[in-house]
């Protein structure tokens, strides 16, 4: 057993942790700026800010090992998103490494994101793997929403990224989870801590935020759909996803603790995903099915910092951590069709 804490403990995905880490065995600490809506027994919880030095001095002590989840998530609205983005992800992190450092902590587990990416892996018929280039506006506004090869123009096969694909992030808060990797990275070189960089794709279940800028798509449908609206899919509804069950992620997170907890140092990442990629028609229709609302209407908007493709193999995570999903798809949004369901009247 190990006492573990928690940074962001309260959150969707942290609070969902927590309680696998506790069933597991394992003494929790939260350290978050609130308190959980629903507090696991015999958690502790330390109300402070992961930025703040003091604060998380004082939440390492006795510790064993750190699970980090703090973060502002989400695309961010505009560029004006940049200064808390990076103040929060960012510095928060750097501000956890030291005192970890400090407090002779040296095992992490870091909850990243699939962002880190970009656009996902594909392939040519004619020139083999290549990276496409960042879709350009006229081109979206056209219609014309798959990337090209960039040597011969042709249309791409997208295909699954793995862990060692170059980092090419294309927004804001992708940009600062790659920074939360690298400090991550350079604390265990430079400790001899142990971390297991977790990039997660898209994760839904219950408790997943809704009707905020930075809701998952599957909330924002299912927002929609229980409001007796149709669902709006962008673009042409052909962007391939992962999605991935809250507490299979929340499984990947205990499976990657007892690693980073055994002998070794240096930093690991690990793609935390279903490995079946869906597309997000895929998800709107499979949702309207399961409320019995109306079929989603494709309009084919679209956002320019949006990936088209990014869906992941799992094989290192399944052959190393020993971890693979075990919810299944449609049993997934049956659950949280209705969790979404039995809080409609509190939304009206």
């Amino acid at each position: 057993m190990a006492r573990v804490l928690v940074t962001g403990g309260s959150g969707f995905i942290g609070s969902r942790v927590v309680r696998a880490l506790t069933a597991a065995g394992h003494e929790v600490r939260v350290l978050d700026l609130v308190p959980p809506s629903s507090p696991a027994p015999g958690v502790e919880l330390v109300l402070g800010d992961v930025r703040d030095p003091d604060d998380v001095r004082a939440a390492l002590v006795g510790v064993d090992a750190v699970d980090h989840h703090a973060a502002t998530v989400g695309m961010g609205l505009d560029l004006s998103d940049l200064p808390r983005y990076a103040g929060h992800n960012d510095l928060g992190t750097a501000v956890l490494l030291a005192g970890m450092h400090a407090a002779g902590v040296r095992a992490l587990v870091l909850a990243s994101s699939m962002v880190v990416y970009g656009e996902g892996a594909y392939a040519c018929a004619a020139h083999g793997p290549v990276a496409p280039a960042p879709r350009r506006e006229n081109e979206l506004a056209a219609g014309l929403f798959e990337p090209p090869c960039p040597v011969c123009g042709a249309q791409l096969a997208p295909g699954l990224v793995q862990e060692d694909a170059p980092a090419d992030p294309r927004s804001v808060y992708a940009v600062t989870k790659l920074a939360q990797e690298l400090l991550t990275t350079v604390w265990a070189r430079e400790s001899g801590g142990r971390a297991a960089l977790l990039r997660y794709h898209n994760v839904y279940g219950p408790g997943l935020p809704r009707d905020t800028p930075y809701a998952g798509v599957a909330a924002i449908f299912l927002s929609a759909l229980l409001a007796g609206r149709a669902p709006e899919v962008f673009e042409d509804g052909g962007q391939r996803r992962d999605f991935v069950h809250v507490d299979d992620v929340a499984a990947a997170n205990v499976a990657a603790l007892e690693s980073v907890l055994a002998a070794g140092t240096g930093a690991r990442a690990y793609n935390v995903a279903s490995g079946t990629p869906r597309t997000v028609l895929d998800l709107a229709a499979g949702l309207a099915r399961v409320v019995g609302g109306p079929q989603p209407v494709v309009s084919g908007r679209y956002r320019a910092g949006d990936v088209r493709h990014v869906t992941a193999g799992t094989e290192r995570i399944t052959r190393e951590l020993g971890w693979r999903p075990r919810v299944e798809f449609a049993d997934g949004l049956a659950e949280l069709a209705a969790e979404f369901s039995a809080t409609l009247p509190l939304l009206r």
